[in-house]
């Protein structure tokens, strides 16, 4: 069988990392197993959708690697949804209901109050044509409900196991607004069936639609797709994500510094079996993914791993895809350079403090007395070029001889003066980038 998934957000706002996860994982999925991931904009509420919304959906996608097969929008394919809304009507599955909110609102307190599940009582089945008409007279436009059928539903699910839900606890859901515009059930499993959609990955806030979308499918002589709800990604402390937490969208991941590979692979890996593990191949990834490896407990979002994991990814990110990126920046550096300082940068933002210390100015540190002329004594030592990654060793050899110096005392004041920071990459490495000319200056004006 050939898989087929979707994304399908609406674009009423920015992609979040809820989201991004779900898309992250349907695209794992269908890598995985050569097939088709489509993007489908669910955008027929025409009120709260923006194009804006759409075109930033687009853009995060592409900026993350995940490109769709096809891009689809509801809001073009209303006709669709109305033929299957008449198909319904003309077999008595669909049936107009005149309640407002208000009356359905007391309906309810009324039924919990008796003890009894707040389940819609089908009222609008008992009226007459007379009393139908008489309400569309008064103003009263129908929203349309759908008949769920008696008994449940039930389904294998990819991550949850066996799941079974009992139609008689739940109301016929409505599937078309007064205004006559469709909400999201009908458009949904319409599409699945006209696109062939054969996964359906998502949250598991979505587990009780899952139901009603099978039983909706199959009086449609449609044939549902395999079911995977993913526990939701909950705050640090078990807390909603979106009330505990600020901005946690793709744009501010981006405007923090963060990789794609970094969001991707945090997306992939957070909530599974195994640890949150940093990729650069995507394919290795896609590899290593299953669906059976998500936990049904709720992931756990958490801003520092997210961060030390973009750390891991540039530690690794090789050169052919660092040298661009940090082009973009206006950071120039060679391969050799990125990957000397890569393993000491969190955001790649940091590597433009180390193309100073290759290529700039430093501000020579404080020495005492006795450090100046151990420094003024290195400027005297200073090696011959050529140099490689043994010069650092055989001058610090010539200096440990001629001062008597070790450990610390040694070490420690000729990387202050040359790169003006107390850590950072191996001195080995480092020294034959900065080269001869540079560090003896820095070294003789710290020693002055």
């Amino acid at each position: 069988m050939s898989v087929t998934v979707r994304f399908a957000p609406s674009p009423t706002g920015h992609l979040h990392i809820g989201n991004v996860r779900t898309a992250v994982l349907n695209w794992l999925f269908t890598r995985k197993h050569v097939g088709r991931f489509i993007l489908r904009l669910d955008d027929t509420d025409a009120e709260r959708s923006r194009e804006e919304y759409a075109q930033a959906i687009i853009e995060d996608l592409e900026w993350l690697g995940l490109q769709p097969d096809a891009v689809f929008r509801q809001s073009e394919r209303l006709e669709l949804y109305e033929q299957a809304a008449e198909q319904l009507k003309q077999a008595g599955l669909l049936y107009p209901c005149y309640e407002t909110e208000q009356e359905l609102a007391l309906k309810r307190k009324a039924q919990l109050m008796a003890g009894r599940p707040p389940v819609y009582d089908r009222a609008a089945l008992r009226l007459t044509e007379a009393a139908r008409k008489a309400l569309e007279e008064a103003g009263r436009k129908p929203h349309w409900r759908f008949m769920l059928p008696e008994g449940a539903i039930t389904w294998e699910d990819a991550v949850r196991g066996p799941v079974e839900i009992d139609l008689s606890t739940l109301s016929d859901p409505v599937l078309i607004r007064a205004d006559g515009s469709f909400l999201y059930t009908l458009p949904s499993v319409v599409d699945d069936k006209e696109m062939g959609i054969t996964h359906v990955i998502r949250g598991d806030d979505h587990v009780v639609n899952t139901a009603v979308q099978i039983a909706l499918t199959r009086v449609l002589g449609g044939v549902p797709p395999q079911f995977a709800h993913h526990a939701l990604l909950r705050a640090k402390d078990g807390g909603p994500l979106s009330k505990r937490l600020g901005s946690l969208g793709v744009r501010d991941f981006r405007e923090k510094g963060l990789e794609p590979e970094t969001i991707v692979s945090y997306c992939a890996t957070v909530g599974t079996s195994g640890p949150v593990k940093a990729f650069i191949d995507m394919d290795a990834l896609a590899a290593d993914f299953a669906l059976e490896r998500l936990s049904r407990a709720p992931a756990r979002f958490d801003e520092d791993e997210l961060l030390a994991l973009n750390a891991d990814v540039l530690h690794a990110l090789p050169c052919e895809k660092a040298l661009p990126r940090l082009e973009k920046l206006g950071i120039s550096l060679s391969c050799e350079e990125w990957e000397a300082i890569r393993a000491n940068v969190g955001l790649l933002r940091e590597a433009a403090d180390w193309e100073q210390v290759l290529h700039g100015e430093i501000a020579p540190p404080e020495l005492d007395e006795e450090d100046r002329a151990y420094v003024r004594l290195a400027a005297e030592l200073l090696p011959d070029e050529p140099w490689d990654d043994t010069t650092w060793k055989a001058w610090t050899n010539a200096l440990k001889q001629a001062s008597g110096r070790k450990g610390k005392a040694l070490f420690m004041p000729l990387r202050l003066v040359l790169t003006g920071r107390a850590h950072g990459p191996e001195m080995s490495k480092l020294l034959p980038l900065i080269g001869r000319e540079r560090a003896k200056a820095r070294l003789e004006k710290a020693a002055d």
